[in-house]
């Protein structure tokens, strides 16, 4: 069933082996692909840039809500798919069709030629290429990686620039060092346009506000041009020239009312005239985002939860800074009700996976540790053995099935059970069932 269902794979296949995988941190060929294509990054109205190491998914998400809530129609690129390629590219609201998406293979093949192109950069022309064509009020891109020189960084004048909170990820292509990162980062940032900023470490936000002060851009920083919190379960948005009084994030976290409030300041900077106060406020409160700290209610995994009295949850979160805000989220669940926290963790191996589990030390009771298919990822024993380096007790185990049997097995209350450890373990998990996958 699993590959019957899964045509847009097929589909995607030829394009992954005609072209490579590798990236090149440079804007130049997808230009000249672009240029052939008749230039479609200047025909896709108005344009919503967002770049960043976390939050980005989330934060593009809050705008499309908000745009929909509007009753705007919205074109989205984001980037790795869960389940099905076609996640990544939303045409004024729509997952892209396979017929659609087989047509604009067909077509990057014939214009491209054999001049040398990777696997994103195809991707992004074939997104831009359909937006330009099908009309709609915004496009929200979300940056793949970096920025500067990101396929996607070729706008001359976005609607606004958004950049998520950063921390230390890609080091092999974007670091070592924060400042580094987030010079990469802000290469998104465009003369004279407006520049909506998360809270940013020092180091990082020197490195944007330089950019913004060379360009001309104006930039608004959340801490210190406008702010978001909760109080009494809402969400306050402090603009520079009103306060919003939202609803609580339908995402869930703490850290996703400061994604919902960088959402909903970029929305108020775009500034269209439908985007008023209650239609961002259904948006905070209709967003739609998987494996961002999902409750997942069905699928084999969430029925054997179910059978313990166990509750299960999945998240992408990968880095140091996602621990963080991960161990905060679960050990509020575990503070309401007094359960225990598990964790089912698999990772990419080139991942900090001890500053990712460092976090959780004194919030969840046991930790187990799997692998997922992919040449690159981690082995179990390996996250076991930074798991417990990080203060944790964990065993290893070969597949996610026996680590949630492992952990739903211990003594005492049922646990809460945590899936996580990055977006392509999180699309193996959802792709278990055709009731889970996003759509």
């Amino acid at each position: 069933m699993y590959d019957e269902l899964h045509a847009f794979e097929r589909t995607v296949a030829r394009l992954r082996d005609r072209f490579p995988s590798l990236i090149d941190l440079s804007t130049g060929r997808i230009e000249r692909l672009l240029e052939r294509l008749g230039r479609p990054q200047d025909r896709m109205g108005p344009v919503i840039h967002v770049a960043g190491t976390n939050g980005k998914g989330s934060t593009a998400a809050f705008l499309r809500a908000m745009a929909e809530a509007a009753g705007l129609k919205a074109h989205v690129l984001t980037s790795p798919h869960l389940v099905r390629f076609a996640e990544r590219i939303r045409v004024a609201g729509a997952l892209i069709s396979e017929a659609e998406l087989a047509a604009l293979i067909d077509r990057m093949i014939a214009v491209n030629g054999e001049a040398p192109i990777s696997f994103n950069e195809i991707l992004t022309a074939m997104a831009f290429k359909a937006f330009a064509e099908t009309p709609a009020d915004v496009a929200i891109v979300e940056v793949g990686l970096g920025g500067r020189f990101d396929s996607t960084n070729v706008f001359a004048a976005p609607a606004v620039s958004v950049i998520t909170p950063i921390d230390y990820d890609h080091l092999e292509l974007l670091g070592p060092e924060l400042g580094k990162i987030a010079w990469e980062k802000a290469g998104i940032v465009k003369a004279g346009r407006p520049v909506v900023c998360a809270r940013q470490p020092e180091a990082a936000l020197a490195a944007i506000e330089a950019e913004a002060q060379a360009l001309g851009a104006p930039l608004m920083l959340m801490g210190r041009d406008f702010d978001a919190w909760e109080e009494r379960g809402r969400l306050m948005v402090q603009a520079p020239d009103r306060l919003l009084d939202l609803p609580a994030p339908s995402l869930p976290g703490a850290h996703q009312f400061a994604n919902a409030g960088v959402a909903a300041m970029a929305a108020l900077a775009w500034g269209h005239p439908r985007l008023d106060e209650a239609a961002i406020g259904r948006g905070v409160a209709g967003a739609v985002w998987p494996a961002r700290f999902q409750r997942l209610t069905a699928g084999p995994l969430a029925a054997l939860c179910r059978a313990r009295g166990s509750d299960l949850w999945l998240d992408g979160g990968h880095n140091p800074h996602a621990g963080q805000a991960l161990a905060d989220t679960v050990g509020k669940l575990a503070a309401r009700d007094g359960r225990p926290v598990a964790l089912v963790v698999a990772m990419y191996g080139r991942k900090d996976a001890q500053g990712f589990f460092a976090p959780f030390k004194g919030v969840v009771a046991q930790a187990a540790s799997t692998t997922f298919d992919s040449p690159n990822a981690a082995s179990a024993d390996e996250l076991a053995e930074a798991a417990r380096a990080a203060g944790l007790e964990a065993a290893a185990f070969p597949d996610v099935e026996a680590a949630v049997r492992a952990v739903l097995a211990a003594e005492g209350p049922a646990p809460h059970v945590l899936i996580c450890g990055g977006l392509h373990f999180a699309g193996e998990v959802l792709a278990m069932s055709p009731e889970t996958w996003p759509v």
